[in-house]
């Protein structure tokens, strides 16, 4: 991950000059800020009540709206306004229903720099995070000129949801990212939701031959859909005068536009959540958009709100097949949030579904919602390329990370497979994250007939590994393996031949008391085969564990209390065999 501020946990530099307070009108308390620093910083308490801010900039008609967590009790971290541009002159801000004697409007202050622990204990290594503050969708997942661009739902004013603004780092690779300033704020229709953004190859709405064009959710008193365009890959914005593009047709429930390119009927097609089903929208040139068709009604689970569709192609013995992924909330197979899938057949106005045993998931694990495909990938490389939100609505805003929230999945690719029964898709790390890799520990081959600690192997890994291996049930119907630390806390991967299941239990894995409904033991279907291929990547607060080339894929926080360490193998009944294992520190 590469930083690109100063990072250090250090005293602050500040200063206080220039802070007139004003009482307004009725339940407002107004600061008057002259400013002379770079950031006016505001101080945060984590579970204390929210507040509604305005600030009022020198330049901007618009005011910005926030809603904080001011600091009434004691002060939890701090977060910043960036009013650099604003040397020499007044920012107003406007506190609702705030004391203006309370610990937080006392201690607002101004500063040149911006600093906290960037390394806090669960932040991970290789799995992408916020620089700070609160995330949760990816959105806007584009690739251009070289660059993987990722935009995220993104609360830079807390480490809790609010404020949805669009974060932005990029990579060259999909394993290291580079943060880049926020492009898309609130505006006067609303916060920025989720959605997605396109290269304009042909220059069909008219801001630029290769223009990158967002598409969001423009989430005010209702929820509409609006664009914005970038001629500067992606560094800045504008967004459209016309917005909302496509207006609230009575719908609660109605976002997260996913857009592509249909070449055969050469047109924009829009996969918008309508409530509990998707609705296809098509354009010529992404600002007039007209219905094509529903998709969902009596299919797929229906236990919550569907969000975040994705519709893309994929190939499966050199024949398209349509694939659409639809997040719901609730309803998961394991409770809480989870993606499910659909395979079928899509003309440019219509999806149809093939028969199969529905709901179908893309991953069981509690902690992969959200996630969508990046588009413009190249035809020369050819691939469906995936990145999920890792965590789940039961619990996002209580784990105990401390200056951020969140992380996402390593990047996966898609792939259509047959798994005897039926067509499924399989998700799989892409061959980019093997750059992680550093020392590489080859064991022996082991005959589990009881319960074998293979000792040494992970001490020096620091929680972050990557572990390969070949499992031969034999006659064994339940066993497995568990990694553990010194603590005696551990998180154990259990092949229930009997029920035909995969389970994670991590009911004793750390830090489990922060949420009534975070241990748990959640498992996926177990096809029946004579071995299992196993990848398990584990990074300090994650694990993902893929079966058989993604066949079935877990992914799940966890919050130990020092670093996994010891490697564990078990068996419930007959004896099994550990075949092909080999150990990567990852760097």
């Amino acid at each position: 991950m590469k930083k690109i501020i100063n990072i250090l946990l250090v005293s602050l530099i500040i200063t206080v000059a220039g802070c007139n307070k004003n009482t307004t009108k009725e339940g407002h308390f107004q600061l008057k800020v002259k400013i002379d620093r770079d950031f006016v910083l505001l101080p945060v308490e984590e579970r204390g009540r929210e507040f509604r801010m305005k600030v009022a900039y020198p330049d901007k008609d618009e005011q910005e709206m926030i809603v904080l967590r001011l600091a009434q009790h004691q002060i939890d971290y701090w977060v910043k306004i960036d009013v650099k541009a604003y040397k020499g002159k007044e920012v107003i801000l406007d506190f609702e229903h705030v004391d203006k004697h309370s610990l937080g409007i006392k201690n607002i202050k101004q500063s040149d720099k911006f600093e906290f622990e960037y390394n806090e204990t669960f932040r991970p290594a290789y799995h992408f995070s916020p620089e700070y503050g609160w995330m949760n969708d990816p959105n806007g997942m584009v690739y251009l000129d070289g660059e993987y661009h990722l935009f995220f739902q993104y609360n830079p004013y807390g480490t809790r949801w609010q404020n949805m603004h669009w974060g932005h780092a990029v990579s060259t690779d999909l394993v290291s990212w580079t943060y880049l300033p926020t492009p898309l704020a609130p505006d006067s229709l609303g916060a920025i939701f989720s959605g997605s953004a396109v290269i304009d190859v042909h220059n069909t709405a008219g801001f630029g031959e290769n223009a990158m064009i967002a598409i969001y959710t423009s989430a005010g008193k209702e929820q509409t859909q609006s664009i914005a365009y970038s001629i500067d890959k992606g560094r800045t914005f504008t967004k459209y005068e016309g917005n909302p593009v496509i207006p609230n047709p009575g719908i609660p429930d109605f976002r997260d536009p996913k857009v592509m390119w249909h070449a055969e009927s050469g047109k924009w097609i829009m996969s918008l959540a309508t409530k509990q089903t998707v609705t296809f929208y098509g354009s010529p040139d992404l600002k007039s958009w007209t219905l094509l068709s529903e998709f969902g009604n009596g299919i797929g689970s229906h236990a919550g709100v569907w969000e975040c569709p994705d519709l893309f192609p994929l190939t499966y013995k050199g024949a398209t097949k349509w694939v659409l992924l639809v997040s719901i909330n609730p309803g998961g197979p394991n409770h809480g949030s989870a993606t499910q899938y659909f395979i079928g057949d899509f003309d440019g106005k219509s999806f149809v579904a093939d028969e199969l045993p529905y709901p179908l998931w893309l991953d069981y694990g509690r902690d992969n919602y959200a996630g969508v495909s990046w588009s413009n990938i190249p035809e020369s490389d050819g691939r469906s390329i995936f990145m999920g939100w890792m965590s789940n609505w039961d619990y996002a805003n209580d784990v105990p990370s401390q200056y951020f929230r969140s992380a996402m999945t390593v990047p996966r690719e898609l792939e259509l497979k047959h798994n005897g029964k039926h067509l499924i898709i399989t998700n799989f790390p892409v061959k980019e994250v093997e750059k992680l890799r550093g020392k590489q520990t080859v064991v022996p081959d082991r005959l589990i007939q009881g319960e074998l600690v293979v000792d040494k192997i992970l001490e020096d890994k620091k929680g972050i590994f990557e572990l390969n291996m070949t499992i031969r049930p034999e006659d064994a119907k339940v066993f497995g393996f568990c990694i553990s630390n010194t603590q005696g806390e551990k998180v154990r991967y259990i092949f229930d031949l009997k029920q035909k299941s995969l389970m994670v239990d991590r009911k004793q894995s750390g830090l489990t008391d922060f949420h009534h409904n975070f241990a748990s033991v959640p498992f996926a279907p177990l096809s029946m085969n004579k071995t299992y291929q196993v990848k398990l990547l584990v990074d300090r607060a994650s694990s993902e564990i893929f079966i058989n080339g993604g066949e079935a894929v877990l992914t799940n926080i966890h919050f130990p209390s020092s670093w996994y360490n010891v490697l564990t193998f078990f068996t419930e009944d007959n004896a099994w065999k550990a075949e092909n294992i080999s150990i990567y520190e990852l760097k």
